[in-house]
């Protein structure tokens, strides 16, 4: 298994980036504190990306796919245009009341819209466009995740999907042969490197971001 991010290097990274604003720090020990799997919590490094990311593209409508304990969707709503709409799908009701309260202490509450639900059966109820989609749910269901809401993007927007390093394991043939999950984002990097409409990149942040622009 390859480490993806040194711990040194990380550390120095967020020491020398901007800070976790208040929220976030919450969020963070929160997390890591009382909720099974923190290490599903994008934390400071990958948070201050997406929120740069965000502020960059600057999106009236951003959708998330995976919302975890928040931190992500915290992350990206700082780059929302003013009376702009974030909204962001999980499936586990056993953390709404927790992600509901983080959320209503955002300066940005009103514009957040939090459903529980199976995220494909919501996407395809959903109507309009979409300038930023983030996939980070079941790693599986990406590429479904990815073509549902391919047509809610429009040309010159973003698709951000993480975990696509898979902690190293995509680069590694033999467990790409022998593990479903290592294959099935192989398979999904590959699809997504063979898709003309797009243009994409794999960055190695924490454990891989891969920015998608459609054409």
């Amino acid at each position: 298994m390859t480490e993806i991010t040194n711990p040194v290097i990380e550390e120095y990274i967020s020491t020398y980036s901007s800070v976790e604003p208040e929220l976030l720090k919450q969020v963070n020990r929160d997390t890591h504190a009382e909720v099974l799997m923190p290490r599903m919590l994008s934390g400071h490094f990958q948070g201050r990306v997406l929120a740069m990311l965000a502020q960059m593209i600057r999106p009236k409508r951003i959708l998330e796919i995976g919302t975890f304990t928040g931190y992500s969707a915290l992350s990206l709503v700082e780059g929302l245009t003013d009376n702009g709409e974030l909204i962001t799908i999980d499936i586990n009701e056993e953390l709404e009341d927790r992600v509901r309260a983080y959320f209503r202490k955002s300066e940005r509450a009103e514009a957040i819209t939090y459903l529980i639900g199976d995220a494909i059966k919501v996407i395809e109820s959903m109507h309009g466009l979409f300038d930023l989609v983030f996939i980070d749910a079941d790693k599986h269901n990406n590429l479904n995740y990815y073509n549902l809401i391919f047509d809610k993007v429009p040309s010159g927007g973003f698709i951000l999907v993480d975990n696509t390093l898979w902690n190293g394991k995509v680069a590694n043939p033999d467990l790409v042969i022998k593990d479903k999950d290592t294959r099935n984002l192989h398979e999904f990097n590959v699809f997504v490197s063979s898709d003309t409409r797009v243009e994409k990149i794999i960055l190695p942040v924490r454990d891989g971001i891969t920015i998608i622009r459609k054409k």
